[in-house]
């Protein structure tokens, strides 16, 4: 099941506020699947009895295998305000992330260049500007660590493709399940262990902070991260 109303965790005249599962895919691809939005532009209009079709506008993406906080807009004008506020940056993104353990810091900030490539649907990590390159920053930390795994949080300053999991990688953080980056095993459910954890921002048309907090997958190894 890729969405059920279990999943919302925020819905007014002008938002929704969804967990995503990982598996979902938030905007269409080659593989031609149902998207999220789909799903929920069908429930809305089941929800309110609409005659037409539900508007949705997509503001933000996380890649398909991730989990977590996803915003959508109901109206053109959250859309509008909303993507604005992702452009200059004054949306704060927190996300979890379980990780191989290794020697390195376990706290610091990254910046590189990271340059995409489509044709790999990969991102690769530069030291240097290279052309098409973009700055990639981010800043993590340790929060809490098990026998074979560690749990870090992760603050977005910028918002590139694939760049948690590019950026983490080259350091050796490699997450669970995550085989395009390193990872020596995949999860069964397709999954990896990237979690878009919490999400801040000013509500585009009432200016209240909205502070969406996305609760974890209820598998391991986030379960012993929780409950160990």
């Amino acid at each position: 099941m890729t969405f059920n109303s279990k999943d919302i965790l925020f819905e007014d005249n002008h938002l929704i506020i969804v967990n995503k599962r990982s598996g979902a895919l938030v905007q269409g691809d080659k593989t031609g699947d149902k998207t999220l939005g789909d799903h929920i532009k069908e429930f809305l209009k089941k929800k309110y009895n609409k005659p037409g079709d539900a508007y949705l506008g997509v503001i933000h993406r996380l890649d398909r295998p991730t989990s977590g906080v996803v915003i959508f807009a109901k109206t053109s004008k959250a859309l509008t305000r909303l993507n604005e506020q992702f452009k200059e940056r004054m949306v704060d993104k927190k996300y979890w992330a379980i990780t191989e353990k290794n020697n390195e810091a376990k706290f610091g900030k990254l910046e590189n260049w990271i340059l995409k490539n489509s044709k790999q649907n990969k991102s690769y990590i530069h030291l240097k500007k290279v052309s098409g390159s973009k700055i990639a920053k981010l800043k993590y930390q340790l929060i809490k660590e098990l026998k074979n795994y560690l749990l870090l949080e992760v603050v977005l300053e910028t918002g590139r493709h694939h760049q948690i999991r590019a950026q983490l990688s080259e350091i050796g953080f490699i997450i669970k399940g995550d085989l395009k980056y390193g990872s020596k095993r995949s999860n069964k459910d397709g999954s990896i262990d990237l979690h878009s954890y919490q999400v801040v921002f000013k509500h585009p048309v009432t200016k209240n902070i909205i502070n969406i907090k996305a609760p974890l997958p209820k598998r391991e190894p986030w379960k012993s991260f929780l409950y160990d």
